[in-house]
């Protein structure tokens, strides 16, 4: 690849251009932040260099934020900060705390405004060893797409005594013959177009790329037609008009196959968002990739955590047409800092994501081998040990250990 001095990765409609030297920010977080955060660093530089020999490398730099940044420069988020984010389009982050009333607004929400992060995507696959609800855990491997920016999370909300609320109460009346109880709050629902059908690009593509089996669109198309029903009949424009020679829809399974599914094909349906939440616990082994409009979204990515039994280790992204940010899906856990106990693999899997979406697929399967034999061999963080009734390793133990495992393999 060309050398590229400024080790800035180039996002574009044609997947992303990632140079042998990117330079990638990084915060390592409030509560436990710094503790996973270079754990997970010094892992995923391991496996890049394991699988590269030296020929690729992150160039970390790191950026300041959160509490830390809150003291010294009076904000959890210095405009040098973003400048550099933006510059660089990509942030690696370690769990942020945003103080209530401190004035600040939280790195997550900045980011995804200002950088247009509309797909929020978490990964979701057991690990042996884990201790899970189902009976047969080992079928859970799913990847939720969730939009981001649309939805109910715009925040067009008003209280139900609300001067704004009785404006609304009596254009609705007035206009089009629609009464709302006078102590209903009120909120608008937006579902868009546009929003939609970007991020079905991106979870087809994603499929593709990955060599998924499915992607199933989950919505309340049946109640919320002109919303989530829209989402849905948006999703299935996108799929069979502009990638028509990738997929298949359920009705032309089986109308035009017999229910066979044709060698190189991806099958595209959709599932009612109740009966969706049902049939991820019944039978996981159905669902692969989940695109769901924002609500939904939070719903079942969750649920998918539950179902491999710890939501701790999941980690995931916010990504846009022009960058992408990283993250654990859990907090800051401030009870536990300090004290060389927590589970860094959150935030690890999080880097296994983000070397995926850079193309170094190489550096991010060393890192899920390393994880699953860490599990098998039982060399795990407290969290995990008291399930397994042995004795557990520390935070930098536990990150050494998949640092040795990663370069014997």
């Amino acid at each position: 690849m060309e050398e590229n001095k400024d080790g800035i990765i180039s996002f574009g409609k044609d997947g992303w251009k990632t140079p042998d030297n990117p330079t990638i920010p990084f915060t390592y977080g409030d509560g436990i932040g710094p503790e996973i955060t270079a754990a997970a660093k010094s892992i995923i530089d391991a496996s890049v260099e394991k699988a590269y020999g030296g020929k690729k490398k992150i160039n970390w730099l790191e950026v300041a934020a959160g509490e830390e940044a809150q003291k010294k420069y009076g904000t959890g988020l210095p405009d040098d900060t973003l400048e550099t984010i933006k510059k660089y389009g990509i942030i690696f982050k370690g769990p942020l705390t945003t103080p209530v009333g401190s004035g600040f607004r939280s790195l997550n929400v900045t980011l995804r405004v200002t950088m247009d992060l509309y797909a929020n995507i978490r990964p979701v696959k057991y690990i042996e060893g884990l201790d899970s609800p189902l009976k047969y855990p080992q079928k859970v491997d799913m990847i939720v797409f969730r939009e981001n920016t649309d939805d109910i999370y715009t925040g067009i909300e008003w209280p139900y005594n609300s001067a704004e609320a009785e404006k609304v109460r009596e254009f609705l009346k007035s206009s089009l013959d629609i009464t709302i109880d006078p102590d209903a709050g009120i909120g608008i629902k937006p579902i868009g177009k546009a929003k939609t059908q970007r991020i079905t690009r991106m979870a087809i593509k994603y499929a593709v790329d990955n060599n998924r089996k499915s992607i199933t669109v989950m919505h309340k198309g049946n109640i919320m037609k002109y919303t989530e029903g829209a989402f849905k009949d948006w999703a299935y424009e996108v799929a069979t008009k502009e990638f028509g020679d990738k997929i298949i829809t359920e009705e032309e399974l089986y109308s035009k196959h017999g229910g066979q599914m044709p060698e190189g094909k991806i099958l595209f349906n959709d599932r009612i968002a109740d009966n969706m939440l049902q049939q991820i616990i019944t039978k996981p082994e159905l669902y692969d990739v989940i695109l769901a409009p924002n609500l939904n979204g939070d719903y079942v990515s969750d649920a998918c955590g539950a179902l491999i039994g710890d939501i701790g280790v999941l980690g995931g992204a916010n990504i846009g047409d022009n960058g992408a940010m990283f993250e654990a899906a859990h907090g800051t856990a401030p009870k536990y800092a300090g004290k060389n106990v927590a589970n860094p693999m959150g935030i690890l899997k999080a880097g296994e994501l983000m070397l995926t979406f850079m193309g170094w697929t190489e550096a991010a399967d060393l890192i899920s081998k390393a994880v699953e034999k860490a599990m098998k061999e039982r060399k795990v963080t407290s969290d995990i040990a008291r399930f397994m009734g042995v004795d557990a390793l520390g935070t930098k133990e536990f990150a050494q250990y998949l640092v040795d495992a990663v370069k014997s393999a």
